[in-house]
């Protein structure tokens, strides 16, 4: 039976070459450990190995460990920073350039205790699968109930934080336990905060990015439904704006609510390219014209009005982003098949928000059709590799204050 730091060591060492200049082998029968590489003729890999008694020792990439853990880090703790970590990635060094730029912003020691967790995390579920028993657990891993902190003097056992969780992982209460989750569901976790936010009696949080919780209000009051009711149906589409710019505190500050906006499995894939320059606002509407002037050309069906909004720019007039001063575009992973609906939920959080704030937006329908299909426009834009355009939004203040809620057709529902 291996100790643990035996497998994180062989692990180690297959990971510290390329795939296959380094390999490691655990034999179940007399539980050593034989290699291959630099470490040859030490405990040197047998020449011929019996798939029932030797087994491959993984490295960190099979497990998930390697750049992958780096980008989850960064999504989840600083996703500000994340669109310059994958460019450290792109040239050689890169995890010297990750690790000095952590520790510039005092992060370092939150890499090393994630890095340390998930390896942990990662080893232990690799041990269940292949049926190996090791002798000992991690230095300093977490136990399974430190996933949840939890206050005792707070907790009244009601079980609430256990129904709601959307994967079943974690344990009710009972008289003499608090709740918890087992050390083998801990990597199902969906880091949804189900658990925490539905705490009555808010004696539980989540072991996540504590460093970004926010306070819970004393009094959260839910909006009037008539207030709320008005505020959606008095939400307009605004298609004359003001030059001025929108402050970009302002412009963070509704983003940041829109990263609340729900997605599938909680995956969070939404990132935002937020072109502010209004002078690059007319740039991406030139290109958008120049799409729609070769589209007019074609059998679309939308040809006629193409036709008549080439003629509209040609005599002056910003058809394409409607002379507002920023345009706000989603992306999302360009493997994730279902992350555009999540990126429309999120702009959809950013659509309602606005005018709270005095702004106006109007859905950017063909900047985001030409974003899709004009090459010079997506060389313009020029999202992070493995990303693609989703929607946009077009964003500033309204010329124009709307006074009153027009008509819309009569509701249509079917009971069944």
């Amino acid at each position: 039976m291996p100790k643990y730091s035996d497998i994180e060591d062989a692990i180690d060492y297959v990971s510290s070459s390329q795939y296959g200049d380094h390999r490691a082998v655990y034999d179940r029968q007399t539980g050593e450990l034989f290699f291959a590489g630099d470490m040859a003729g030490i405990n040197e890999i047998p020449a011929v190995l019996d798939d029932k008694r030797h087994l491959e020792i993984p490295h960190k990439n099979d497990l998930d460990l390697g750049r992958n853990l780096v980008f989850r880090f960064v999504r989840n703790a600083m996703p500000e920073a994340e669109d310059q970590v994958c460019h450290f990635f792109r040239r050689r060094g890169a995890y010297g350039r990750f690790k000095n730029f952590l520790d510039g912003r005092g992060r370092l020691q939150a890499w090393h205790d994630y890095e340390k967790a998930e390896w942990h995390r990662a080893i232990q579920a690799w041990c269940r699968e292949n049926k190996l028993e090791i002798a000992d657990n991690a230095p300093g891993a977490p136990a399974p109930n430190d996933f949840l902190r939890i206050d005792p003097d707070c907790c009244t056992r009601c079980g609430r934080c256990a129904q709601v969780c959307p994967m079943g992982i974690v344990a009710p209460a009972t008289p003499d336990v608090l709740p918890f989750v087992k050390d083998e569901d801990v990597a199902r976790c969906l880091f949804c905060g189900h658990c925490e936010a539905f705490c009555p009696t808010q004696a539980l949080v989540l072991d996540f990015r504590l460093e970004d919780r926010p306070a819970h209000p004393v009094e959260a009051r839910a909006l009037a439904p008539a207030d709320l009711v008005c505020h959606l149906k008095s939400r307009r589409s605004i298609r004359r704006f003001l030059p001025d710019p929108v402050p970009r505190e302002t412009i963070l500050e509704i983003l940041d609510a829109a990263r609340y906006a729900p997605s599938g499995t909680n995956q969070q894939p939404v990132q935002w390219h937020v072109v502010y320059e209004s002078k690059q606002v007319r740039k991406i509407a030139a290109h958008v014209a120049d799409w729609m002037r070769i589209r007019a050309q074609t059998d679309d069906p939308l040809g006629h009005i193409l036709v008549q909004l080439v003629a509209g720019w040609d005599a002056g007039f910003d058809v394409a982003c409607l002379g507002a001063p920023h345009l706000l575009a989603a992306h999302v992973p360009g493997d994730n098949p279902i992350a555009p609906v999540d990126a429309i939920i999120a702009l959809t959080h950013v659509d309602i928000l606005a005018p709270a704030y005095g702004l106006g937006t109007c859905w950017a329908g063909f900047v985001s059709a030409a974003a899709t299909l004009h090459e010079p426009l997506q060389k313009e834009l020029a999202l992070p590799a493995g990303r693609r355009f989703a929607y946009a939004l077009l964003l500033g203040r309204p010329q124009f204050k709307p006074r009153g809620i027009p008509r819309r057709n009569p509701l249509a529902v079917t009971w069944v």
